[in-house]
């Protein structure tokens, strides 16, 4: 839209709206995240959530493979804006610099052959612990619409959901 034509809009007090998701007007759909998904893992190549690295990780981090979703780098945007998985970025991905429950690792083939990596992952498994080993997903996961938790307090008895139901 040109800038007078934004200007004559902005004049007469009409208010423009911006789509949040364009791409799904050409068709993409959205990606919807299961109540039991705990963590994203993004990354070009996918790896085998049975290979013993990664079956190492997941029980560091308490999560069984039915809890992880992998998605590519190009899936990411057709996430919902808001959730409370913690994102492993496997390889060249970007971060979300929004979600503080973050991980970042090289590629599943260097991770495998880099002790330094490796441990720069446990510390960063050990930096997000209280968030896996907590159970506010399993008292703030319902059929209630709208209903959603957000871990992103570190203490539990901040820690509350939207529907406004507090952990106790």
């Amino acid at each position: 839209m040109s800038v007078k034509r934004d200007q004559l809009l902005q004049q007469m007090g009409i208010t423009r709206y911006q789509l949040r998701r364009p791409r799904a007007l050409r068709g993409e759909v959205s990606i919807a995240l299961d109540s039991e998904t705990r963590l994203l893992i993004i990354a070009e190549t996918l790896p085998p959530l049975s290979a013993p690295l990664m079956d190492d990780a997941l029980r560091a981090m308490g999560i069984t493979a039915q809890q992880v979703m992998e998605l590519t780098p190009d899936q990411t945007p057709m996430l919902p804006e808001t959730h409370s998985c913690v994102c492993w970025y496997l390889g060249e991905g970007e971060a979300d610099p929004a979600n503080p429950l973050t991980i970042v690792s090289p590629s599943f083939s260097s991770l495998n052959h880099n002790a330094d990596a490796k441990r720069a992952l446990w510390q960063q498994i050990t930096h997000h612990e209280r968030y896996f080993f907590t159970d506010w997903s399993a008292s703030c996961s319902g059929t209630d619409a709208g209903k959603t938790c957000s871990p992103f307090p570190l203490e539990r008895s901040d820690i509350a959901c939207q529907s406004g139901s507090a952990l106790s």
